[in-house]
C-alpha cells in the first residue's frame, strides 16, 4: 500500500470512528433516536468535514497528515489534553441526558441560531490550514516551518482556536441543552492554557514569532485579549 493509500485509509477510518463515537455519546444517554438536534449536529459537521478532508487530501496531504497526529510530545500539553478530553466527553454526554429527562426547554429560534453560529465557527477553524499549512493538532515547530502573519493571523495569533471557541460555546445550545453550557465553557480556559504554552514554544523555536507577537497584540479574541 502506498503512502497516499494509507493516508486515505486513515482518513476514512478516522471519519467513521469519530462519527460512531460522537453518535454514541449523544444518543446513548438520550435513550432515543428522536433527538433531532443531535442529528442536525452530526449531519452538518460531516457535510462540511468530508469535503475539507478530500480537499486537503488532494491539495496538501502533508498538512492532512499533521492534522491527524494526536500524540503530544511535551508533558505540559499531555496534561492539558487529558483535561480537554475528559471535559469534552462529559460535555457531549450531558445533552443526551438533558434530552432524556427534558431538563431544558429551549426555544426553537435559539437552537437554530446557535447551530448557525456553530457552523460559522467550524468553517472558520477548518479553513485556517489553507492559510497555515503547519497548523498541526500537536504543538511543535517543524523543520522548514516559517512564520504566518497574513489573513486572520493579522488580527489574532490563534485564529483556529477562535473558531473552535465559537463552535464549543454555542454547541450546547445547538443541541438544545442549557445544562451542558457550564461544562462546554470549561473548554475555554483549557484552550487558553494550551495557546499560552504553545506561544512559549513558538517564541523559543520559530524565527520571527517574538516580533510577530509585538505587532499582533491579541491572542484569541480581537480587541479583547
Amino acid at each position: 500500500m502506498t503512502g497516499s493509500s494509507r493516508l486515505l485509509t486513515r482518513l476514512i477510518l478516522w471519519t467513521i470512528f469519530t462519527l460512531v463515537l460522537f453518535g454514541a455519546a449523544l444518543f446513548l444517554p438520550a435513550g432515543t433516536w428522536r433527538f433531532w438536534q443531535a442529528w442536525v449536529y452530526l449531519a452538518l459537521t460531516y457535510i462540511f468535514m468530508i469535503p475539507f478532508g478530500i480537499y486537503f487530501y488532494k491539495r496538501d496531504p502533508q498538512m492532512l497528515e499533521r492534522r491527524m497526529q494526536m500524540k503530544e510530545k511535551m508533558p505540559e500539553q499531555k496534561l492539558i489534553m487529558r483535561f480537554a478530553k475528559l471535559s469534552f466527553l462529559l460535555a457531549f454526554v450531558l445533552p443526551g441526558f438533558d434530552r432524556r429527562f427534558r431538563w431544558s426547554h429551549e426555544p426553537l429560534w435559539l437552537t437554530i441560531l446557535a447551530q448557525a453560529i456553530m457552523i460559522v465557527g467550524f468553517l472558520f477553524a477548518s479553513s485556517i490550514p489553507i492559510v497555515n499549512r503547519y497548523a498541526s493538532r500537536t504543538i511543535q515547530v517543524e523543520s522548514g516551518q516559517h512564520l504566518i502573519s497574513t489573513g486572520p493571523y493579522r488580527v489574532v495569533r490563534h485564529p483556529m482556536y477562535l473558531g473552535m471557541l465559537a463552535t464549543f460555546l454555542f454547541l450546547p445550545l445547538a443541541l438544545g441543552s442549557y445544562w451542558s453550557l457550564p461544562v462546554f465553557a470549561l473548554i475555554a480556559p483549557i484552550l487558553v492554557l494550551r495557546l499560552l504554552n504553545e506561544e512559549k514554544v513558538l517564541r523559543r523555536d520559530l524565527p520571527g514569532y517574538e516580533e510577530y507577537c509585538r505587532q499582533t497584540r491579541f491572542h484569541l479574541i480581537p480587541y479583547v485579549w
